[in-house]
C-alpha cells in the first residue's frame, strides 16, 4: 500500500497547458510525470507503475509467440549503419562523436544491430524460425517533436525481430502476430477503435508496412477507412489527386479518422540481411537467403494514448488491470488504523491501494485528488462510516456509491 502522507510529490491545483493534448497537462497536474526539457520527461512512481503493467501485458503476448527477449544497446558504432547505408539517410538518427575519432548512433531502432547479432546463430534451416524481441528506450532527433508525449525524443519501445526460411513461413509468423497485437490492443480497452492500417515502408521497405492506428480527435495521422470493408489506409499512400479508392475492394464509400499510431509491422523482407551476408543452408544442401520482419509497439506511446482516450472532465481514467492503484482510501480523522487493516484485505484479494492520510486535507480535495489519478474505486473510511459498521464504496466511472460491510 501507498500512504499519501510518506509521499513527497503533490497535485498541482491546476492543469498546466504545455502541449496540444490535454492528457499531458493531467499527467502533470496528478504528478505522474515532470518535464525535464523540450520533449523529455521524468516518469515518477505513478506513471511507472502503469508503464510496466503495460509492458508486462505486451511481454507476456510477445512470450506466446515463443519469442526470446534480449536487450541489446542503446549506444552501436557507426560502422554497422553504413554497411545498412543508413548512417545518412535517416534524419532522426542522433549522431554522436566520441574519443580518438570515432562516431557512434543512439539507436532509434536495432535491424542494423539485431541482424549480425543474430546471423551468429544461424547456419542452417534447422536454426530457424525463431523471434527475437526486446523493451528499450529508443531516441529520434524530431527536428518537431510535438504533442508532449506523443513524439517525444525518447521513448519506451517493444521491437520484435522474426527470422525465417522463406517468405510463405514469414507470412504465416507474421498472421500469429496479428493475433498476438489484436489481443495487447484489447487487454489496453483500445481494440475497439484501433485499424489495422495500410501505410508506407518509411526507411525500411519499398513494401507497404502495416500501422496499428487508433481514432483519436488529436492525432497526428490521417486514416482512410473503407466503409464496405473496413480496410483502412493512411493518408501517405492514398492517391488523393484521383480520390480514394480501397487497395482491397476498390469501393470509393471511406470515411476519414484523425488517429494515432500505437503500433507498426515492417516487411524487411532480404534487405538486411544481405546487408550483413546472413544465410543458412536448406535440407537439399543449398545456400539460401534468411527473410525478417520487425514488430513494434510504442509502449509509452500506447500509455499516453490510453491517458488520452478514457480521460474525462475529472482526470484521468485508468482501466482497471493498468491502473497504479485499484483503491483508493480516503481517511477521515483519526482512522488510520482501520484503513489500514481494509488495506491488507484488498491487498490479500490481490488488490493495489493507495491511503489518502493527508493531515490538513479535507474530503474534497481527497476525492478530487483520487479522480484526477484516475483510480478505478475510491473508499471513504470517517467517523460515521465507522459508527455503522460500513465503508462508502464508488467507482471512478459511476455516480452511485455503494455501502459495503467492514
Amino acid at each position: 500500500m501507498l500512504q499519501l502522507s510518506k509521499f513527497p510529490v503533490k497535485t498541482l491545483k491546476s492543469a498546466p497547458k504545455v502541449s496540444d493534448n490535454r492528457s499531458t497537462s493531467l499527467l502533470l497536474q496528478a504528478w505522474f510525470i515532470r518535464q525535464e526539457m523540450a520533449w523529455v520527461y521524468n516518469y515518477l512512481p505513478l506513471w511507472l507503475k502503469v508503464l510496466r503493467k503495460i509492458e508486462n501485458i505486451v511481454r507476456q503476448e510477445m512470450n506466446s509467440l515463443w519469442a526470446q527477449e534480449i536487450l541489446m544497446p542503446a549506444l552501436w558504432s557507426k560502422e554497422h549503419w553504413e554497411t545498412t547505408k543508413r548512417w545518412d539517410s535517416i534524419d532522426v538518427l542522433f549522431h554522436l562523436p566520441a574519443s580518438d575519432n570515432k562516431e557512434y548512433a543512439l539507436n532509434p531502432t536495432h535491424e542494423d544491430l539485431v541482424t549480425p547479432l543474430m546471423s551468429e546463430f544461424v547456419q542452417s534451416y534447422k536454426d530457424l524460425e525463431f523471434g527475437v524481441y526486446q523493451i528499450q528506450n529508443k531516441f529520434r532527433n524530431e527536428k518537431r517533436a510535438k504533442s508532449g508525449l506523443l513524439r517525444g525524443r525518447e521513448f519506451l519501445m517493444k521491437d520484435l525481430y522474426s527470422f525465417h526460411k522463406s517468405e510463405e513461413t514469414l507470412l504465416s509468423y507474421y498472421e500469429d502476430v496479428k493475433v498476438a497485437y489484436k489481443k495487447v490492443f484489447d487487454r489496453l480497452g483500445l481494440w475497439s477503435d484501433t485499424y489495422e492500417t495500410l501505410a508506407s515502408g518509411w526507411d525500411f521497405t519499398t513494401l507497404n508496412s502495416h500501422e496499428y492506428q487508433t481514432i483519436l480527435s488529436i492525432g497526428e495521422d490521417e486514416i482512410y477507412i473503407c466503409n464496405d470493408c473496413k480496410t483502412a489506409h493512411n493518408k501517405e499512400i492514398v492517391d488523393l489527386v484521383n480520390w480514394f479508392s480501397c487497395s482491397k475492394c476498390n469501393s470509393k464509400n471511406h470515411s476519414v479518422e484523425k488517429a494515432c499510431e500505437v503500433g507498426n509491422i515492417f516487411p524487411l523482407m532480404t534487405r538486411f540481411t544481405e546487408a550483413f551476408d546472413m544465410k543458412y543452408t536448406d535440407s537439399d544442401w543449398k545456400t539460401k537467403e534468411v527473410y525478417m520482419w520487425c514488430y513494434g509497439i510504442g509502449i509509452s506511446r500506447v500509455m499516453w494514448v490510453i491517458a488520452e482516450y478514457f480521460m474525462d472532465d475529472k482526470g484521468l481514467v485508468w482501466p482497471e488491470n493498468i491502473a497504479p492503484a485499484t483503491h483508493y482510501i480516503i481517511v477521515m480523522w483519526d482512522n488510520l488504523d482501520k484503513a489500514k487493516d481494509l488495506a491488507k484485505k484488498l491487498e490479500s484479494e490481490w488488490k493495489e491501494v493507495i491511503i489518502d492520510d493527508r493531515e490538513k486535507v479535507w474530503f474534497g480535495q481527497k476525492a478530487s485528488d483520487a479522480d484526477l489519478l484516475g483510480i478505478p474505486y475510491r473508499i471513504v473510511i470517517s467517523d460515521k462510516t465507522l459508527e455503522t459498521g460500513w465503508y462508502e464504496l464508488k467507482s471512478r466511472n459511476s455516480e452511485e456509491t455503494q455501502i459495503i460491510p467492514l
